[in-house]
């Protein structure tokens, strides 16, 4: 069902529980409201009481206030803009109604006014009111209160478009979440493969999946081994959204290591509930085929999700095993906790074999990205730099925080292994860019890649802010629908 919708209505003759009026800070300690639709004599009104309860305007201040007499509305909330000459990628005013829209749970109806008639300042608003809507609480025994319904109030013809768009987004990035959220003990390998089928079951997708019969038939020997230890057996899912008169072919890799214990190799026991996020970058990748397909970009683009699950047992893999991957290359596993990069190496080689244009995978690959780049900015190497540079502004455009690291050449002789072709893991120094390394080995020379490092930014173990819940926060999504419309020139 719609979340988002569009009154045409003037702001104060919209009836909601609450609507929503930007303000950013004025002279001395006053306010100025900036609302397309709302009369000056109204504005006044509106920055006269936010001014009494102490409102300054400041980015990301939420102040309720009652509503002035003349307004439907049951109440109206001042959203702090801040200064907005220094947002010059909207994401200062995303925040702002993120912020706003979170604090309006439990209200069934809000309403925004835009602080100007712009496209684009519709686009941000609608995004990032329909992201901060999100909550998950299939889990609960009590039924939490979303908001239901978000009115943007817009008078322009093209503000529709502009919305569903934004729906279909904000749709996508949810179900993101919602399977990033899901508890480990109902999210097994299969279940994430079945997701991938509900996510695309009305759209012009084709899902394939391999069981592990299938794996083993050809010769899949990353994911098998990393799934060893588990009594839930691995799966692979191949998605493809192939529209005619497409103009280019993106594929998409996303690790599905739906619980990482670590296996042999076992991880510490603090956090380790935050290992079901360990499939974001799979996730994402289901997300971004449900979002381009229901826009009907004229892209090709394919998905591929190695699921997993990781963990140790008298099956599972150990140290010092060797494994034989999809493209014959021979991996020691010197470490069973580096085993994102395993999966990836078998969807990579038969990613490699359709020759796309580009090849992007997105993973929660390591705990040194965090390190890196903290929490919020993921890590993007790539063997092109051209390409790097298209998905970091692609990212940018969509308000996603990307940064571009390199994949030093000196790091490989770190993975040489006596035993195999390559070791899973090298020097403890630059573990992001030596997992980088690690995945370059199996892209063919002239094929375009790019591997994004979301350790960090796709899971919020802290205090929700903006339009970021805490839990799954869907990376990915909105930046490959970006990625997809620069390929073809949209």
């Amino acid at each position: 069902m719609s979340i988002l919708s569009i009154a045409t209505t003037k702001p104060a003759a919209t009836s909601a529980d609450s609507l929503l009026v930007p303000v950013t800070p004025g002279r001395g300690k006053k306010v100025t409201v900036h609302a397309e639709g709302v009369t000056s004599a109204q504005g006044a009104k509106i920055a006269a009481a936010l001014q009494a309860v102490g409102a300054t305007g400041k980015a990301g201040e939420v102040t309720p206030i009652p509503a002035p007499a003349g307004f439907k509305a049951a109440s109206v909330v001042g959203v702090g803009l801040g200064d907005r000459r220094k947002d010059t990628s909207g994401e200062q005013l995303r925040r702002a109604i993120g912020n706003a829209v979170r604090a309006a749970n439990g209200k069934r109806k809000i309403a925004i006014a835009l602080p100007d008639a712009e496209l684009a300042t519709v686009e941000s608003v609608a995004i990032a009111a329909r992201l901060a809507a999100y909550t998950f609480g299939e889990f609960k025994s009590e039924p939490t209160s979303p908001v239901t319904t978000i009115a943007i109030c817009a008078t322009d013809a093209d503000a529709r478009a502009v919305v569903e768009r934004a729906e279909t987004i904000g749709d996508a990035v949810a179900f993101t979440r919602d399977l990033i959220n899901t508890p480990p003990n109902a999210l097994a390998p299969a279940d994430l493969a079945a997701a991938a089928r509900e996510a695309v079951a009305e759209l012009p997708v084709k899902v394939k999946v391999w069981d592990e019969k299938a794996l083993e038939k050809d010769g899949c020997g990353g994911i098998l081994g990393v799934g060893n230890g588990s009594s839930r057996p691995p799966r692979l899912v191949k998605m493809t959204y192939a529209p005619r008169g497409a103009r280019a072919h993106l594929a998409l890799v996303g690790k599905g290591v739906t619980f990482d214990t670590g296996g042999i190799s076992i991880k510490p026991a603090a956090n380790m509930d935050e290992m079901k996020a360990d499939m974001s970058g799979a996730a994402a990748v289901i997300g971004a085929m449900r979002a381009i397909a229901a826009l009907g970009l004229p892209i090709k683009v394919t998905g591929w999700v190695p699921a997993a699950e990781n963990m140790p047992s008298g099956t599972a893999q150990r140290p010092g095993d060797v494994l034989t991957t999809y493209s014959g290359t021979t991996v020691e596993v010197l470490n069973t906790d580096a085993e994102g990069r395993l999966i990836l190496a078998d969807a990579l080689g038969m990613a490699v074999e359709e020759s796309p244009d580009l090849i992007v995978d997105i993973a929660t690959l390591t705990g040194a990205q965090r390190i890196a780049l903290g929490s919020r900015t993921a890590g993007v190497m790539a063997n092109d730099d051209d390409a790097r540079e298209q998905v970091v502004a692609a990212a940018t455009t969509a308000g996603e925080a990307m940064w571009p690291m390199p994949l030093p050449e000196d790091l490989r002789a770190s993975l040489d292994s006596a035993t195999a072709d390559i070791a899973n893991i090298g020097d403890r120094l630059g573990g992001m860019l030596s997992a980088g390394v690690f995945l370059a080995e199996f892209i063919p020379e002239g094929q375009p890649w790019v591997h994004i490092d979301v350790a960090g930014p796709a899971y919020n173990e802290k205090a929700a802010y903006g339009y970021t819940p805490k839990g799954g926060t869907g990376a990915g999504v909105r930046a490959f629908v970006a990625l997809a419309e620069d390929l073809i020139g949209e």
